[in-house]
């Protein structure tokens, strides 16, 4: 169960981060790592590419994550309250923004692709903190570099073509689909995909819950 939650929380970062660099300035809300890229291309003077958003986005991410990894110190591994709480909030996040962007006055302002950008960020932190913590083996839910990595120098060297069918292709085509869903939403505006990102995040919460919750030690004696 944890890894097919895991894997829809992957394709939740497929579809805002399509949202992101296709609807908000060409921000990677998920993938610090392209951040740094455009940053540094940036910096260089390439293409008119964004400074403001990425480097926002990146200290939101990094402010999330840190906030996420607080709360979450104390119970690693295991599915509290806490994780549940977080989630929580990351649906609520996005869903404002969703709704945000529903507001005619609102849809093409500048400063709403701003915040949009950002919070969505802070909320990819606290979902990479969150599956830290939680330690399903190779879903990181935010970069699949290290997976795509792990794929193709263990699994295929060890196995062969059958070392592709596993956890690693999965998360790697997960969040490829997610980024095909969120751009082909998004011509129906930002609002659509950041509000169904939004709703698998609370279901992966409420099933989460549900399933794998572990009381903290000592809750109830």
């Amino acid at each position: 169960m944890s890894l097919l939650l895991m894997m829809v929380l992957t394709f939740v970062t497929g579809v805002v981060d399509a949202v992101g660099f296709l609807a908000l300035d060409r921000v990677f809300v998920g993938n610090m790592t392209g951040n740094i890229v455009i940053l540094g291309m940036a910096v260089a003077g390439a293409d008119d590419l964004p400074i403001l958003g990425p480097a926002i986005a990146l200290g939101t991410f990094t402010l999330g994550a840190f906030m996420a990894g607080f709360v979450l110190r104390r119970r690693r591994k295991e599915w509290g309250g806490a994780v549940t709480v977080l989630l929580a909030a990351g649906a609520a996040v996005l869903a404002g923004l969703g709704v945000a962007f529903l507001v005619p006055a609102w849809a093409d302002s500048w400063p709403l692709e701003l915040v949009a950008s950002s919070l969505t960020a802070a909320v990819m932190g606290v979902q990479a903190a969150v599956a830290r913590s939680l330690g399903v083996a190779d879903m990181t839910t935010v970069v699949v570099t290290s997976t795509l990595t792990s794929l193709a120098s263990e699994s295929l060297v060890e196995r062969g073509a059958k070392g592709l069918w596993n956890r690693r292709f999965a998360a790697i085509a997960v969040i490829f689909l997610g980024a095909v869903i969120g751009a082909l939403l998004l011509v129906f505006g930002p609002a659509v995909p950041l509000l169904l990102a939004a709703l698998l995040t609370a279901t992966v919460g409420a099933v989460g819950h549900q399933r794998l919750f572990t009381p903290a030690k000592g809750a109830g004696a």
